[in-house]
């Protein structure tokens, strides 16, 4: 898991839906990977919107704490703005624990499968950019 959001800014755009929690949404199909499988704690929730191209967008819980159906619902909207569905209505997004995200051998960057998936339908839709305060992370 990577904690230094400085770093992990140059590669994901990170957003906080509420006290407590930051959703990070992958740049390219390589900070995609990285965001996946190297950023990501077990227990973070990953979001990828259904069917088309997309970033992969982690919700991260600062403090332990289990997120709200209103939280859970802006990271998928994140992750349906950061996908060629940002012009769409209603969006299927996937969403499941960060833990049942894998890569496939051989595959091409970017490319995961998933387990224990869910579908969250919403709107496309993002929060302002989040800029911790200096020194504080």
């Amino acid at each position: 898991m990577i904690d230094d959001l400085s770093a992990l800014r140059r590669q994901a755009f990170i957003y906080q839906p509420a006290e407590g929690f930051l959703i990070i949404a992958g740049r390219t199909s390589n900070d995609n990977e990285f965001i996946s499988l190297k950023a990501a704690s077990q227990n973070d929730l990953w979001f990828h919107v259904r069917g088309m191209p997309g970033s992969h967008v982690l919700l991260r819980s600062l403090n332990g704490d289990e997120p709200d159906r209103k939280t859970i619902e802006a990271a998928a909207a994140a992750a349906a703005w950061h996908s060629k569905g940002r012009n769409g209505g209603v969006t299927p997004v996937s969403m499941t624990l960060a833990r049942f995200v894998s890569k496939p051998s051989g595959s091409p960057k970017g490319t995961v499968c998933i387990k224990n998936e869910k579908v969250v339908k919403v709107r496309p839709a993002v929060l302002p950019e989040y800029k911790p305060v200096e020194g504080g992370g």
